[in-house]
């Protein structure tokens, strides 16, 4: 007799751990994933916006680079053309 009656509570035992597994892992709800697929879109979304917007902000810097390199190189051009004027004004007043 005891072992019908342990066939039983074994069974029921079994059965209350797997629902209270089942119960504790949980489930997620079609609506919490598309919460969570919205949260990840607005995610991306906000991504490529950042990025969109350093991309910019990295080529106004690209060129403002390109403005001065340029002009730097004109005041070098200028400072050797100032120097070869000195050096014949010295020549020349070194030869009188």
């Amino acid at each position: 007799m005891k072992e019908k009656i342990q066939h039983p509570v074994r069974m029921l035992t079994l059965a209350a751990i797997a629902g209270a597994f089942i119960g504790l892992t949980g489930c997620a709800t079609t609506g919490q994933l598309e919460e969570l697929q919205n949260k990840v879109n607005a995610d991306i979304a906000a991504a490529k916006a950042d990025a969109a917007a350093a991309k910019s902000e990295a080529a106004a810097a690209n060129a403002k680079a390109g403005d001065a390199l340029r002009i730097a190189d004109e005041a070098n051009r200028r400072s050797m053309d100032t120097e070869s004027k000195i050096d014949r004004m010295f020549k020349k007043a070194m030869h009188k």
